[in-house]
């Protein structure tokens, strides 16, 4: 497992090479496509058990007739988001939703920050929504550290839920936990899937630029649980299910195949009235 804090602020450099030049003179986007790769590398590499893993309970969670369902908080809902009624995804993925606290659609944006931090929330959250025990849940925090995602995990487990959770552990062990458990995200999961990115998620630095820049985060959460609904996928073909995936809505027979799919799940999909 490689060492996650080798792609910190500035570790793009780790991997000029090429004849491409180094540090201040090579180009900023390359800097950060050999960042934001060498992170993929890192998790493909590292995560791939847990990646297997969470593939593996979301088949199961399907087989036996569960629901899936996935939070990001803050930036991680960008994540989250790319898994639902998404072309080439499972049509069974529901988004669990904290009003203001998705992405950055509360305004004052600030807003969604400071509900992260609100005990009892998440609880609030979880006993009034469909989620009941034999499903499954994803939770996406980069750091981990907040009561939102901390409670979203540790009362989805109290309900009988099964959890993965995808999250840094160089946040878990580099800052405090705002829960007032002291714990983290990743201790209250079924499943970590480590990302990798270290503290401040930005993988720059340059000359003239005080503050460093260019986050990887996104790239990297999208990626992985991508490669988790590619896994699950594999494993129902294989137990000879026939995964309940989307097609485009944009290509010829597209929406004649969601229909189909999405009336025979209808009692799963919470995205469709």
């Amino acid at each position: 497992m490689s060492d996650s804090s080798s792609q910190g602020v500035g570790g793009a450099q780790a991997h000029d090479g090429g004849g491409r030049g180094t540090g201040a003179d090579r180009k900023l986007s390359d800097r950060f496509f050999d960042a934001a790769i060498g992170l993929l590398q890192q998790v493909r590499d590292g995560d791939a058990d847990e990646i297997a893993a969470a593939g593996t309970l979301v088949a199961d969670t399907v087989e036996a007739g569960g629901r899936l369902f996935a939070y990001g908080a803050g930036h991680s809902a960008l994540a989250a988001q790319d898994i639902v009624y998404r072309a080439g995804g499972l049509a069974l993925m529901n988004l669990l939703a904290v009003p203001g606290a998705v992405g950055v659609d509360a305004v004052p944006a600030t807003l969604g920050s400071a509900l992260e931090h609100v005990e009892g929330l998440a609880t609030a959250v979880l006993d009034t929504s469909p989620l009941r025990a034999g499903d499954l849940l994803i939770v996406i925090s980069l750091s981990g550290r907040n009561a939102l995602p901390v409670e979203m995990a540790s009362h989805a487990r109290a309900l009988g839920v099964t959890v993965v959770g995808v999250t840094s552990v160089a946040y878990a062990t580099g800052t405090t936990s705002r829960h007032p458990s002291g714990t983290h995200l990743k201790d209250h999961c079924d499943v970590v899937l480590d990302t990798r990115i270290p503290l401040g998620d930005a993988e720059l630095t340059h000359e003239g630029i005080a503050a460093p820049f260019a986050p990887a985060s996104t790239v990297v959460n999208s990626a992985v649980l991508q490669a988790v609904m590619a896994t699950a996928a594999g494993a129902l073909a294989g137990r000879g299910s026939e995964p309940p995936l989307l097609r485009s809505g944009n290509v010829d027979g597209g929406l004649d195949w969601n229909d189909r799919v999405m009336d025979e799940y209808r009692d799963r999909i919470f995205y469709r009235r």
